[in-house]
């Protein structure tokens, strides 16, 4: 019935004071609706042809309020959009929401409204039309949007304007990679989005890439806040592919970006949700950043108190990083969407910046002294790191992996030390390393870090030797000449209790016909493609096990030649 009125009115029947009293019934009984009746598609089709048609005429502010917040409502629904999504209309409501390429300010207060809803309904066609996404490029949106970012920029009571610009450039350069491109390298949208990024904090900078710390600062601002998360998403869109650094002044401008990243870590939000919103968008756009330019979140520290530090350079916002991350692994969902940036975002940190690697790995590796539990049995953070080595997501388990690998500088020994061989066997058989040795990333020696009490429960066995016993059934054994039961387990990582061997009450025929029963079942399985018997070559990495045997088998013979 809404529905009805609603086009009765835009066809000129009740004036416009009468439109605009109709417009607002239909808006507020439709605010929240997302899905509408098949059946009145070509009802709503004739409706934003008729509010678009009045859009095109001068008229006064609430009515052509009314009428975005209408057509806003309408474009909700893909199937509508036909009408709407030709040059003429986009350049209505383009418009309307005063993007042009003129350097006049935004000084008409009572325009805002329109602007702000004319946005929004550009947000909502672009998102669901692939003809005005083509549209865009044609008309230059994104050039438009900037500029009226600019205007925005020393003006007050611009919030909402700035942050529904933001969100239009993002769904454009997230939608349409040629727009995304001439961002980057056409129309200065990283000092355009960087700028309104800083201007969403309250930045005092107290050097070259150092902004003061507010520890007593308040919170941000709802509207402050989703202004940053918008410009933050829309930057995460023009870097994805600015790994490497070309110039002085790229390198200058994603230091400049990761200072104010850093403040925005250290900055909370209104509720604890628009927070950790805020820091998982700035961990994303933070991976894009060239890691070499990532040394900007540890600058030394001036103040004595209140600040977190390790050699002398400051580490909260490194601090807020272990947090999310810990935050993240405690929610038991969503890993790959989740916790995946924040892991990987960290390995790079510790590979390139080695202060960063030693004071994460003092919280998450710290010397071990208990070694009675299992490594993944626990609630710290390596325990629950180590968990997730074992993880159902491929992506999810190769990360945590890698991340405690670079922790231990890549050697394999370390890494076994913290995790045990079963945990970390798919990283290593991954990197070849079954065999042991170290990755390829050079790393500083540090000095011993094992305690005492690892120590006395050390194995003194090679890596080799593990290997070859890798199959061996109960607890692994002891090493030789070691009385049983006081040393770690190298598959489990942890000090076993003695277990009796089962094979120790049986008869010759009987150990026979058990390894007989058990070869059997391995070739049943392997014939049924069920397994995959593999071995190791000599580099660590793996092959099918008749390899193994046929080099073994060459290698005995050239020795028995040689001899």
């Amino acid at each position: 019935m809404e529905l009805e009125t609603a086009l009765e009115a835009v066809r000129g029947r009740g004036g416009a004071e009468g439109l605009e009293r109709v417009l607002g019934r239909y808006n507020e009984k439709n605010r929240a609706t997302f899905k509408f009746d098949p059946a009145d598609e070509d009802k709503r089709k004739k409706l934003c042809e008729g509010i678009l048609h009045i859009l095109e005429k001068d008229t006064k502010t609430s009515c052509q309020v009314a009428c975005l917040e209408a057509l806003r409502i309408l474009s909700r629904d893909k199937k509508v959009l036909v009408p709407v999504t030709t040059k003429e209309n986009m350049q209505i409501l383009m418009r309307l929401a005063k993007l042009d390429m003129t350097e006049d300010s935004l000084e008409d207060v009572s325009n805002f409204p329109i602007i702000v809803e004319a946005l929004k309904c550009l947000c909502n066609i672009v998102f669901n039309s692939a003809i005005a996404q083509k549209l865009s490029l044609e008309l230059n949106l994104a050039a438009m949007l900037c500029n009226l970012l600019k205007k925005c920029k020393d003006q007050q009571f611009v919030d909402d304007i700035k942050c529904f610009d933001l969100r239009l450039l993002f769904l454009l350069s997230l939608l349409h990679t040629e727009i995304r491109s001439q961002l980057h390298h056409e129309l200065q949208g990283l000092q355009v989005l960087t700028q309104a990024l800083e201007s969403s904090f309250s930045i005092r900078w107290t050097d070259k890439y150092k902004a003061a710390e507010e520890h007593d600062g308040s919170p941000l601002s709802l509207q402050e806040t989703d202004c940053a998360i918008e410009a933050l998403k829309a930057l995460f869109n023009v870097t994805l592919d600015s790994w490497n650094v070309h110039s002085e002044n790229e390198s200058h401008q994603f230091r400049y970006m990761a200072a104010i990243l850093r403040h925005c870590l250290l900055t909370v939000g209104p509720t604890e949700d628009k927070t950790e919103e805020l820091h998982s968008n700035a961990i994303n756009l933070l991976s894009n950043i060239p890691v070499s330019c990532l040394d900007v979140l540890i600058n030394p520290s001036t103040q004595e108190e209140t600040v977190l530090k390790y050699n002398g350079m400051n580490m909260d916002a490194i601090q807020v990083l272990l947090d999310f991350m810990e935050k993240r692994i405690d929610k038991g969902s969503s890993y790959r969407e989740g916790l995946t940036p924040v892991l990987s975002l960290l390995t790079e940190c510790c590979r390139a910046h080695r202060n960063i690697r030693k004071f994460i790995k003092a919280q998450v590796l710290p010397p071990l002294r208990d070694v009675s539990n299992r490594p993944e049995v626990g609630t710290t953070v390596r325990n629950k790191l180590v968990r997730l080595m074992t993880h159902v997501d491929l992506g999810v388990k190769q990360i945590a992996a890698e991340f405690l690998f670079v922790l231990c500088k890549e050697r394999v020994d370390n890494l076994l030390k913290y995790t045990g061989y079963g945990n970390a066997a798919g990283l290593l058989a991954a990197r070849g390393l079954l065999a042991g040795g170290r990755g390829d990333h050079w790393y500083s020696d540090d000095e011993d870090t094992d305690t005492e009490e690892y120590k006395s429960a050390k194995p003194k066995l090679s890596q080799r030797h593990m290997l070859k016993n890798v199959q061996i059934p109960a607890s692994f054994g002891p090493p030789i000449g070691k009385s049983p039961g006081v040393h770690i387990n190298l598959i489990t990582g942890h000090v076993e209790e003695p277990m009796p061997n089962p094979m120790d009450e049986m008869t010759e025929e009987q150990k026979e016909y058990e390894a007989m029963k058990l070869v059997n079942m391995f070739d049943k399985l392997s014939r049924d493609e069920v397994i995959k018997p593999m071995g190791v070559r000599p580099d660590g990495t793996m092959t099918p096990l008749e390899e193994t045997i046929c080099q073994y088998q060459t290698n005995e013979q050239d020795s028995s030649d040689s001899d």
